[in-house]
């Protein structure tokens, strides 16, 4: 099921085109990341699909449309640095999130511990350090059990502790099972807690699809045939195919270490008995493409 499905939004401040035409879709289950430099259009995407930005041309639609305007009830999201009562603890702070959110059963304890913050439920907010606030923000997020949580730059300012604190939390969430959506301009963040990821420069889509496929050293090369679990294995007893990936949408992620022609590919397939139905060179990793970009911020 796509819970979020984004079709060419625009969004433009006077000659500033900050999002430009984006085409994105997330899948139920995923823990999707959106990575590019600051400045690329992570944020204005997240507010638009938030209803908090309005775009200046395209859609959005989630949960296929299923809960009509009643969608937003369904997202939890951090967007900017959290706001809680000082002179509150974490069960009080998170009691004025449920009654705004109208929450009627809250299970915070569970969601302390889910962020490691349960020894300190009772502390004062002041006395938190950035990493814990932010856990905090976290566990806010998630009050009403909502099926998909959207953190924007959640590691931003933290030291290198609290940037493992948040990363560990975010990927306890992810074993749950909860669709998550987070925006980074850290690669090694998004490739540490997102199965799938979109690289972004300057409003523009680069490329999408799982971690493993973009962020890779690997020429990578997509292909099919009639009998996919005969070519899966014709494929990963090949010494020249490193890896050999059957893919959710029913094709074979082949990963070679050197690049090598379609023509070659198309040949070793049909050597071995199958004739392909599909074939694509899949962009070379954009690691260094994206560490390019960034240094030219």
């Amino acid at each position: 099921m796509n819970v979020l499905r984004i079709n060419g939004l625009t969004k433009r401040y006077g000659r500033i085109t900050a999002v430009d035409e984006l085409s994105l879709e997330v899948e139920q289950g995923m823990a999707y990341g959106i990575l590019g430099p600051n400045g690329s259009g992570k944020t204005t995407t997240l507010g638009m699909v938030l209803d908090i930005t309005h775009p200046d041309s395209g859609s959005f639609e989630w949960f296929e449309g299923q809960y009509g305007r009643d969608a937003r009830r369904h997202v939890g999201a951090l967007l900017e640095t959290p706001n809680f009562y000082p002179y509150l603890n974490a069960i009080d702070n998170l009691g004025i999130v449920a009654h705004i959110k109208q929450v009627k059963a809250p299970r915070f304890d569970e969601l302390l511990k889910l962020v490691n913050l349960y020894e300190r439920r009772t502390s004062k907010f002041r006395t938190y350090s950035l990493g814990m606030k932010q856990r905090l923000a976290i566990a806010s997020a998630m009050v009403g059990d909502p099926e998909v949580l959207i953190f924007d730059e959640p590691t931003n300012g933290l030291d290198p502790q609290g940037i493992a604190e948040i990363r560990n939390t975010l990927q306890r969430i992810a074993e749950t099972g909860k669709t998550i959506i987070m925006a980074s301009h850290i690669l090694d963040e998004v490739e540490k807690v997102c199965s799938h990821v979109a690289i972004i420069k300057n409003g523009h889509l680069l490329a999408s699809g799982t971690v493993g496929a973009i962020i890779s050293d690997d020429f990578l090369v997509e292909v099919a045939a009639e009998d996919m679990p005969g070519l899966q294995t014709a494929f990963e007893t090949d010494s020249r195919i490193k890896k050999a990936e059957l893919q959710e949408e029913g094709v074979l992620l082949l990963h070679l270490e050197n690049e090598t022609p379609a023509a070659a590919i198309n040949e070793w397939a049909f050597s071995k008995g199958h004739t392909l139905s599909h074939l694509r060179i899949v962009k070379k990793s954009l690691e260094a493409e994206f560490l390019e970009i960034t240094a030219n911020q």
